[in-house]
């Protein structure tokens, strides 16, 4: 089993869980011998956007007030929650963390990071003020030029690699594309 299960025991009746192939099957996964439930463990989705302001192009970024990567740089984003949709789950990650007004846009990049188990979703979202009011998850958020972003800072791979995706395409004068990456 490449990633460690989070199922020692059944929460259906308590019993303890065995790792191994069910019937119709080609994966190992946690077995309960007592009721015969077979627990799955999916990977999570990660939602977040890529906020520009549209007068200069310029995008906003947040500092992190949390671990991981405290002090580092990223685009506003999480886990996404039970209950809303991936545009829900990035817009109000979009306001907890820059408290930013943004119109939501399409799907820009969807990156696989096998590794953690995590899918990341980012939609561009067109800034509509710039009364920022970042949340307790930030130090800070601001807006850069792709020439000020401290790009040594980024603290995630996902959150670069969107960011490239869209100078590139701007430079370049594409119009916005879905964009996917498998991230090691």
């Amino acid at each position: 089993m490449p990633f460690p299960s989070r199922f020692k025991h059944c929460p259906d009746c308590g019993h303890a869980v065995e790792f191994r192939i069910p019937p119709d099957d080609n994966r190992e996964r946690a077995v309960c011998p007592a009721c015969g439930m077979v627990h799955y463990q999916n990977p999570l989705n990660v939602v977040g956007t890529l906020p520009v302001w549209e007068a200069d192009g310029r995008v906003l970024l947040c500092r992190r007030a949390i671990e991981p990567r405290y002090g580092l740089w990223t685009l506003p984003g999480g886990f996404m929650e039970l209950g809303e949709t991936t545009l829900e789950g990035a817009l109000r990650e979009t306001q907890e963390e820059a408290g930013a007004d943004v119109e939501m846009g399409p799907l820009f990049s969807m990156l696989n990071v096998v590794r953690v188990g995590q899918v990341h979703l980012f939609y561009l979202a067109r800034l509509r003020s710039l009364d920022l009011d970042p949340g307790p998850e930030s130090l800070e958020a601001k807006l850069f030029a792709e020439n000020e972003i401290p790009w040594d800072e980024i603290a995630f791979k996902t959150s670069r690699e969107t960011l490239r995706c869209f100078f590139e395409d701007r430079r370049a004068g594409r119009a916005p594309g879905l964009h996917t990456f498998d991230i090691a």
